[in-house]
């Protein structure tokens, strides 16, 4: 029985290399599955939300919003046991997202009328930036509304403002 704690410790931070840690082969193939399920998920809730796709493949779209929310309330409760301090994890920016991206869906089955809450869900689209922000493009893409000019002319091409330590040459 002795062996019990270590065993479970050695799981929990397995666990911890693959859902924390993105250079790792297992951390990269659970970003990209995490990645995926994220953009699927966003495109049924986006596709639920026309009338005539709605009409006609509301059943497989509401099935697959279930099989996504589940998915994503497991990978929360997973974040949650191998972290050291999870009500700190809890409480954090990305944390905050995981649970507001599902508690719309549960939430559903208590009260009626929460439709209108379906647009909670695209904070989904917020933990695409936990997946890219290790890679250094999470900060790049929230800062690429201030590079862009709000309006272009046509008689202008204009492109997005670079930023000095951009190193990338554009002439390709």
């Amino acid at each position: 029985m002795g062996d019990l704690p270590a065993a479970f410790a050695a799981r929990r931070g397995r666990l911890h290399e693959i859902i924390f840690e993105a250079e790792t082969p297992g951390g990269k193939a659970f970003d990209v599955a995490l990645l995926v399920a994220i953009v699927l998920s966003v495109l049924a809730v986006c596709l639920e939300s026309v009338a005539g796709v709605r009409a006609v493949w509301g059943g497989p779209l509401r099935a697959a919003e279930w099989l996504f929310t589940i998915l994503f309330t497991i990978e929360y409760v997973l974040r949650l046991t191998c972290v050291g301090r999870p009500w700190r994890y809890a409480r954090s920016f990305f944390g905050l997202v995981d649970l507001l991206a599902v508690v719309p869906t549960y939430l559903s089955l208590l009260v009626a009328g929460t439709q209108s809450l379906i647009v909670i869900r695209a904070l989904r689209l917020l933990r695409i930036f936990r997946i890219l922000k290790p890679a250094g493009l999470g900060s790049d893409l929230l800062q690429l509304p201030l590079r862009c000019p709000r309006s272009v002319s046509p008689a202008s091409p204009s492109t997005c403002a670079s930023s000095p330590s951009d190193s990338v040459s554009r002439s390709g």
